[in-house]
């Protein structure tokens, strides 16, 4: 390398390592960890910083989130139910939900817990069958396998009787989806068809944005009365893209009532963000009735176009909040250190933390960056489960049996910053009941691990999760 190179080299690192330095809603051990990589490694550390150091959409994009944002905004707040108050412990928790998407708790909805397995898509399909109106999907990954074929067949039918079907499925999740025939069945019987997070020629749109952010979200809307949460996508249990870890195991629950509304704002946010149709009337539409029962719920829709509210936000306020038990199910424990530290403090207060986690992860990075985090959290008496028949999919924590948060955001750091993702605040008992019984139906078919367990592993092992854990606030 001549001298010239060399000393352009090192003006290009002092550039880049300032732009970590100014950037705006990095945290320090972020900031830290990038200005260490492209100190250390020159060429390497700029590139991976050009392609992922920062959050770079389009401007016409962002512009666009923006307008169809403030719209729906207006549209819902016409014709929205009365808000609920909450107050007591869950009244952090909704708060911060609130400050994150901006929906506010609503009373009188009603949620049904799903079967495990393929089964609990039955009730999808069943819905869509009886459609009238419209049919609204969104998923992170459709596979075109059994249950994909069967969901894209539904809404051929759906849409040959009339009823408006829309499907916006992200561009790199459902790619097998979108290169199958079954993509071209669905947009031949009149379903209207998007692609969320186009990558588009790769070398060109890293240019312009990021192009690793996902809409990991998973929605259906059925006029404008059902919907769905949960981890689910639409594929088999038996994951075929990862059948060395099936079955894939998840959470699905219906929701009836008032947030069925804030589903769909959510969907059509995503929709018309990719498409000229203004569909802002649905949300003009009469209300659903409440229904009986107590169940109040807020929706939390989280994106990489807002740097400063995160689901950790509200995370934590739910952890702070407990005084009894706390039950967290997650695949991916990657947390940023506030909520690993309020994770480990609300255990050393006394309450009981229980942590279930896949005993094989599908992603070894994110496993050891997982296992780096084992002996804080068993020292300070979290307990940790190790679920062994499959790998665990479901995102559900539960506070003293009395609120919780089910949805598609994972503890790690791509679901906080780089992700689309969509959770449900709920604060009912009877509702809390049904979690924790699902959580200790896994916790039944798990492992409990020890700090016995730990001291026993190599010290190689040791040394690759603490490596890794060296660039966990940047995974």
């Amino acid at each position: 390398m001549t001298g010239a190179a060399v000393v352009l080299v090192f003006l290009m690192q002092v550039a880049f390592v300032i732009r970590a330095l100014l950037r705006a809603g990095l945290t320090p051990a972020a900031r830290l960890a990038w200005v260490a990589v492209i100190s250390a490694l020159p060429g390497v550390g700029i590139a991976a910083y050009f392609l992922f150091g920062e959050i770079r959409l389009e401007r016409a994009n962002r512009e666009r989130m923006r307008e169809v944002r403030n719209q729906l905004q207006e549209a819902q707040a016409i014709s929205s139910v009365p808000p609920m108050t909450i107050r007591g412990p869950a009244g952090p928790a909704f708060a911060a939900g609130r400050a994150i998407s901006g929906f506010l708790p609503v009373a009188g909805n009603r949620l049904t817990l799903l079967p495990e397995g393929d089964a609990m898509m039955e009730d999808m399909f069943d819905a869509i069958e009886g459609a009238r109106q419209h049919v609204h999907v969104l998923f992170y990954i459709w596979l075109p396998d059994t249950t994909g074929s069967r969901m894209a067949d539904a809404l051929c039918r759906a849409a040959r009787r009339g009823v408006a079907c829309r499907v916006l499925v992200d561009d790199h999740g459902a790619r097998r989806l979108i290169r199958s025939p079954l993509w071209r069945q669905m947009e031949g019987a009149g379903v209207a068809l998007e692609r969320a997070a186009p990558v588009g020629n790769p070398f060109i749109s890293l240019l312009f944005r990021r192009i690793d952010l996902r809409n990991h979200r998973k929605i259906i809307v059925v006029d404008n009365r059902l919907s769905w949460v949960g981890s689910r996508n639409c594929a088999d249990a038996a994951f075929a893209i990862k059948r060395r870890y099936a079955p894939w195991v998840d959470i699905l629950m219906r929701l009836e009532g008032p947030a069925v509304r804030q589903q769909q704002a959510v969907f059509l946010h995503d929709w018309m963000t990719h498409h000229s149709e203004d569909l802002t009337a649905l949300l003009h539409e009469d209300s659903p009735p409440p229904q009986p029962g107590p169940v109040i719920a807020q929706v939390i829709a989280s994106g990489p176009d807002d740097i400063y509210t995160t689901p950790s936000d509200a995370l934590r306020a739910m952890i702070y909040a407990a005084t009894e038990r706390l039950v967290v199910t997650t695949p991916y424990y990657v947390p940023d250190h506030a909520l690993h530290v309020a994770i480990c403090s609300a255990a050393e207060r006394g309450v009981r933390v229980r942590l279930i986690l896949p005993a094989r992860n599908d992603s070894r990075i994110v496993g050891a960056a997982s296992e780096s985090r084992f002996e804080d959290l068993l020292r300070s008496g979290v307990e940790i489960f190790l679920f062994k028949p499959g790998l665990i999919h479901s995102k559900i924590v539960t506070v003293d049996g009395a609120f919780g948060l089910i949805g598609t955001a994972n503890l790690d750091h791509r679901s906080f910053d780089l992700n689309y993702e969509n959770s449900l605040l709920i604060h009912c008992p009877e509702v809390m009941a049904t979690l924790d019984a699902r959580q200790q139906s896994y916790i039944a078919r798990a492992t409990r691990l020890d700090r016995a367990d730990v001291a026993q592993w190599s010290a190689l092992r040791r040394l690759r999760n603490n490596t890794v854990a060296l660039a966990s606030p940047l995974l």
